[in-house]
C-alpha cells in the first residue's frame, strides 16, 4: 500500500461517527470538527488524569488549573538571536515599532495581548504572545508583523521555539572554549542556541569551542543542517549516529590520539510528549503508559552513552517534554546509581531566576497500560519482566536515595507561567565512570586476547550502558577515559589520501539516506589558494588549512571553512562517523574571475568569519549608501557618496567587501556594523545579499518594503542580469535563487517538523 493510500485509511479510521468524507459523493464536512481538515479530538483522558493524580506531581488544590492549562492552545514564543551584534537592534526595533502597533488591536473581537518578556531569559531576548498562527496569517491588521517574523526567522535573526524548550541550552552554562555534544539535535532550535552561546564575543571569528549537533533519523538531519546554516557558524558539524552507541571519536593532540571529552553534553532524549499536549493535540487521544515503559531503555543508554563521553568537571542536561517520572526521575535515578559517585545531580535552582518549578520527585509507581499498579521490582511478575524494569523504581535504600538529591531535578507545570509541560536535570561529572577505568594489562598475551580479558573485567552487570554489539565501545571501555591507541585506525589514517575525509566505507558501518559527499581539506601547495591570497591581502593569520571542498575530483566550485577544532576532528574520525555537513561557505567560484585575477567571489554566508582577514578590497559606505545599495539592483557610482565613489574607482573590477561602521555621534543611525559582500562593475556597484537579509538591513534603518516592491526588485534582477557586469558563470541565476529567499537544498525535509511562520 502506498503512502498516501496509507495516510487516507489513517485518516479514516480517526474520523468520529457520523462525519461523511466531503468528496464528490456530496459528503459534508462538520465545520467544528474539521477545522484545518482535521477531526476535531477531544482533550479527555482518564487513564491520564487517573496516573497524574496518583503520582501527585501536581501541588494539592491545582488540579483544575492544570488540566485547564492543558487544554488550552500553547502561546506563540519567539526567541531573538543573541550572538549576533544587532541582536539589540532587533529587540529595539520590535519594542518600539511592532510591539507598539498592536496596543489596543482586537481581532475578529478578541484584544490582541501585547508580547511579553520571558521573566528568567537573560537580556529580554525571549517574548511570548497569544497571538495565533492563524491569527497571525489572516489578520490584515498584523501582516506587516506577520511578514517581519517571517523574513526574520528565515535570517537566522529570530527563532519560533517553545519557551521550555530555551530551558536546557541555558542550564549548560556554555562558553566560547567548551566542546559541545547536543546527542538529539533535530529539529534544531536548542542547537541554534548552542552555536549562539558560542560566538558570545563576535570579534572572535573562531571560537575554540564547537557544537557536533546528532540526530538518528537521516531526513531530520537535513533540516538541522538548514536550522544551523542559519547562523554562519564554523563550530558547527551534524552527523547521523544512533545516540545510545554514538561512536567515540579521536583527535590529536601533540602528535598523540587522544579520546574527544566534550565539556557539555546536551541530552534532550525522545519521550512520550505529555508535556507537549497543548500544541500537539494528538497525545491526548494516544497516551497511555506504555509509551513511557517502552522508552524508558533507550533513554537511559541515550544518558549514560551521554555520561560517558562526557569530560571529568563537565556538565550534561537531561531534559524531556514528558511529566512522567519513569522517563525523567527513574532514568536519573538508575544513571546515578550506576555511576558509583561519579555523577551528581548539580543544585541550580538559582540560575534561573524567575522560572518557576516543582523539585523533582523521590517516590513513585509504576502502572501497566490496563491500569494495575506496581510499587516494587519484587512485586512485579514474571510475565511482566519483559515490560517492567528493575531501573523505572526508585531506591529502596532510603539513605542512598536521599544522597542522590533527587529534588535538585526541575520539573515545569504548563499551569505555572503558562508554558508546555518539561522535565530538566543538571549532571556534573567528577570521575570516570566505573566501567571506564584504566584495566591492568594482561603481560605476554596478543592484542585481542588482551581486549578480551579487559573486557570481561570492565562488563557491567545487568542495566550497565556497554552493549554487546558495540566494538567501538568495548576497545575504548578496556583503555580506558585518558588515551586511546588503535592500530587498525592509525593504519587506515595512513592509507588515506591526505586531507580526504570521505564518507564511511560500507563495510565499516552500514549507511543510510543520502550518500555524503567527502570533505577535502585544501592542501598546502594547492594552485588555486595564491591568487585568492593576494587578491584579497589576506592577514598571514588567516588558517588556510581550514579552507575545505566538497569534491576530489574537476573544478572546486565552492570553499568552506571550518574552525581549526573541527578539522582536527574531520580528519582523525572520518572511519566512524557519518558527517551529514559541516563549514561555511566563505567563495564561490566565476568562471569569468581569471581576467579580474581572482577566479573566485566572496560569499555572503561567510563573510563575517572571513572580514577579520581581509586587508584589500574594502570599501566604508555611509548608511545612506547602504540604503541605495540594497534598494537599487545596479547603482552607478554617482548615486553613491563621493567618499564611497573615491575608494571604487581605484579598485579592478571583481568581489569587494562593502562596510558599514555605526556612527556613535548620531544615536539615531543604525549602531551595529554591516558587512557586505558586493561587486564592482565598469561604472557600477551592487550587493551580494540574499532577500531576506537585505529586507532585515533595511528594517533596522526604518525602511520598510512592501511586497508589490519585493516583486518589482526580483522583476528587476532578472531583467537586468544580462547587461550588468557580472562574471558568466550562472551567478545572476544563483543570486535570483538567493533574492527568491530560497535555502540550500536540503533533501528529505522532515514535512511534520514545526515551521517558521508563514
Amino acid at each position: 500500500m502506498g503512502r498516501r493510500a496509507r495516510g487516507r485509511r489513517l485518516q479514516q479510521q480517526q474520523r468520529p461517527e457520523g462525519v461523511e468524507d466531503g468528496a464528490e459523493g456530496g459528503g459534508k464536512r462538520s465545520e467544528a470538527g474539521w477545522e484545518g481538515g482535521y477531526p476535531e479530538i477531544v482533550k479527555e483522558n482518564k487513564l491520564f488524569e487517573h496516573y497524574y493524580q496518583e503520582l501527585k506531581i501536581v501541588p494539592e488544590g491545582e488540579w483544575d488549573q492544570f488540566m485547564g492549562a492543558l487544554r488550552e492552545p500553547l502561546p506563540a514564543t519567539l526567541r531573538i538571536t543573541g550572538y549576533k551584534s544587532h541582536a539589540k537592534e532587533i529587540l529595539h526595533c520590535l519594542k518600539n515599532k511592532y510591539f507598539k502597533e498592536l496596543e489596543d488591536l482586537e481581532v475578529d473581537g478578541q484584544k490582541v495581548e501585547v508580547p511579553q518578556p520571558l521573566s528568567w531569559y537573560p537580556e529580554e531576548l525571549a517574548w511570548h504572545t497569544n497571538l495565533s498562527r492563524k491569527i497571525l496569517r489572516k489578520s490584515p491588521q498584523l501582516e506587516r508583523f506577520h511578514q517581519f517574523l517571517v523574513s526574520e526567522t528565515e535570517s537566522g535573526n529570530i527563532s519560533r521555539q517553545e519557551a521550555v524548550s530555551m530551558i536546557p541550552p541555558l542550564l549548560l552554562n556554555v562558553q566560547p572554549h567548551h566542546k559541545i555534544l547536543d546527542m538529539c539535535a533535530a529539529p534544531g532550535s536548542k542547537t541554534t542556541q548552542l552555536i549562539e552561546m558560542l560566538h558570545a564575543d563576535m570579534s572572535v571569528p573562531f571560537p575554540e569551542g564547537f557544537v557536533i549537533a546528532n540526530d538518528v533519523d537521516n531526513k531530520r538531519c537535513y533540516l538541522l543542517v538548514h536550522q544551523a546554516k542559519r547562523l554562519s557558524s564554523p563550530c558547527i558539524m551534524v552527523v547521523n549516529h544512533d545516540a545510545s552507541s554514538i561512536p567515540r571519536l579521536t583527535i590529536d593532540v601533540d602528535g598523540r590520539k587522544e579520546v574527544l571529552f566534550y565539556d557539555r553534553v546536551l541530552c534532550d532524549v525522545p519521550c512520550s510528549g505529555d508535556g507537549t499536549m497543548r500544541k500537539n493535540i494528538d497525545v491526548w487521544k494516544k497516551w497511555t503508559t506504555l509509551n513511557s515503559l517502552q522508552l524508558h531503555g533507550l533513554q537511559l543508554r541515550i544518558a549514560t552513552r551521554g555520561a560517558e563521553q562526557l569530560a571529568e568537571g563537565g556538565r550534561m542536561v537531561y531534559s524531556t517534554c514528558s511529566l512522567n517520572p519513569i522517563e525523567d526521575e527513574a532514568v536519573i535515578a538508575s544513571l546515578l546509581e550506576k555511576s558509583e559517585g561519579a555523577l551528581e545531580l548539580a543544585d541550580v535552582s538559582a540560575e534561573l531566576p524567575g522560572l518557576k518549578w516543582m523539585p523533582g520527585v523521590t517516590q513513585w509507581k509504576v502502572m501497566t497500560r490496563d491500569g494495575q499498579w506496581f510499587a516494587d521490582w519484587a512485586d512485579v511478575p514474571h510475565s511482566r519482566h519483559t515490560q517492567i524494569r528493575p531501573t523505572m523504581f526508585p531506591p529502596k535504600e532510603p539513605e542512598k536515595l536521599e544522597a542522590m538529591h533527587l529534588e535538585r531535578c526541575l520539573r515545569i507545570l504548563p499551569h505555572h507561567q503558562n508554558t508546555g509541560g518539561f522535565f530538566v536535570a543538571v549532571l556534573v561529572k567528577k570521575s570516570s565512570m566505573p566501567w571506564n577505568k584504566r584495566q591492568p594489562k594482561v603481560q605476554g598475551k596478543s592484542v585481542e586476547n588482551r581486549e578480551a580479558t579487559q573486557l570481561s573485567t570492565a562488563t557491567p552487570t545487568e542495566g550497565k550502558p556497554v552493549d554487546a554489539l558495540e566494538p567501538e565501545s568495548q576497545l575504548v571501555t578496556g583503555t580506558g577515559d585518558s588515551e586511546i591507541t588503535t592500530p587498525e585506525n592509525l593504519e587506515n589514517n595512513e592509507n588515506k589520501k591526505d586531507g580526504v575525509c570521505g564518507p564511511p566505507p560500507s563495510k565499516k558501518m552500514k549507511l543510510f539516506g543520502f550518500k555524503e559527499d567527502p570533505f577535502v581539506f585544501i592542501p598546502e601547495d594547492d594552485p588555486l589558494f595564491p591568487p585568492i591570497e593576494k587578491f584579497y591581502a589576506l592577514d598571514p593569520s588567516f588558517p588556510r588549512m581550514n579552507l575545505l571542498t566538497r569534491t576530489t575530483e574537476g573544478k572546486k566550485r565552492q570553499l568552506y571553512m571550518v574552525s581549526k577544532e573541527l578539522r582536527n576532528v574531520l580528519l582523525n574520525n572520518s572511519e566512524r562517523m557519518k558527517v551529514i555537513n559541516t563549514g561555511i561557505k566563505v567563495w564561490c567560484r566565476n568562471n569569468s574571475g581569471e581576467e579580474f585575477d581572482c577566479a573566485f567571489r566572496l560569499a555572503q554566508e561567510g563573510i563575517y568569519t572571513l572580514y577579520p582577514f581581509i586587508n584589500s578590497r574594502i570599501i566604508t559606505i555611509s548608511m545612506e549608501d547602504v540604503k541605495t545599495l540594497l534598494t537599487q539592483e545596479n547603482p552607478f557610482f554617482r548615486k553613491l557618496s563621493n567618499e564611497t565613489y573615491s575608494q571604487a574607482k581605484d579598485l579592478t573590477k571583481g568581489s569587494v567587501v562593502l562596510k558599514y561602521e555605526p556612527d556613535s555621534a548620531n544615536p539615531d543611525a543604525l549602531q551595529c556594523p554591516i558587512v557586505l559582500c558586493g561587486w564592482r562593475g565598469k561604472a557600477s556597484i551592487r550587493t551580494f545579499v540574499p532577500k531576506n537579509e537585505r529586507l532585515h538591513y533595511l528594517r533596522m534603518m526604518g525602511l520598510e518594503v512592501s511586497g508589490e516592491k519585493k516583486k518589482e526588485e526580483v522583476a528587476l534582477t532578472e531583467d537586468s542580469t544580462a547587461t550588468t557586469e557580472l562574471p558568466e558563470d550562472g551567478l545572476g541565476e544563483e543570486l535570483r535563487a538567493e533574492e527568491a529567499g530560497l535555502p540550500d537544498a536540503t533533501p528529505g525535509c522532515d514535512p511534520t517538523a514545526p515551521d517558521p511562520p508563514r
